[in-house]
């Protein structure tokens, strides 16, 4: 067995964070796009001094709002999250190096030694999320099994997690009680008929 991947996979609360995008062309296209499908209603300022238009066809009705000028120190203020996607590479390392100071998470597009986070494969059905991570080494595998699983996993799983929900909350006892309980009934779930 090789290396283990050692990221640490969260969910974040995006509609609570404030996000920082530098940079108006297609890689915060590709980067808005990715977090506007998994968080519609998330917080994003953008700032650059060219902005593309289909960049800002694309968040015409989303919460973004646009600085149309370059990069500044001011404008990590209160910014909880930066993704640096400038074609500069001195200017993405100026942001990572800022975000470095204020203790700010930073992703800088295309560069993994410059990233504090990476933005993988996600997978959504209803309530149900998946992340995937190749630890940066294969972006297009993790876009493939996001495919796959999508294909799989049936548009009904929210009816299924509302089932659970409802059944867990009919349960009696401690929480170690109730773990090995749903343990037992999920178990079930996945269970590999090979017999």
């Amino acid at each position: 067995m090789g290396e283990l991947n050692p990221l640490y996979p969260i969910f974040l609360k995006a509609h609570e964070l404030e996000f920082l995008i530098v940079g108006g062309g297609y890689v915060a296209l590709e980067k808005m796009e990715f977090l506007f499908k998994s968080s519609p209603h998330a917080n994003v300022t953008l700032v650059a001094p060219f902005i593309r238009e289909e960049t800002l066809n694309f968040i015409k009705d989303k919460p973004v709002h646009v600085i149309q000028r370059k990069f500044c120190l001011e404008d990590l203020h209160r910014k909880k999250i930066v993704i640096a996607t400038t074609d500069s590479p001195e200017v993405n390392r100026k942001v990572k190096e800022a975000c470095n100071r204020r203790q700010i998470l930073a992703n800088v597009a295309d560069t993994p030694e410059l990233c504090d986070f990476y933005m993988g494969g996600i997978v959504t059905k209803g309530n149900l999320k998946i992340g995937i991570s190749t630890n940066g080494k294969s972006p297009t595998l993790a876009k493939r099994i996001r495919q796959f699983l999508e294909r799989i996993l049936p548009d009904e799983i929210d009816e299924l997690l509302d089932t659970l929900r409802n059944y867990r909350e009919t349960l009696k006892g401690d929480f170690e009680s109730k773990v090995i309980e749903m343990n037992k009934r999920t178990k079930l779930l996945l269970k590999n008929d090979k017999n």
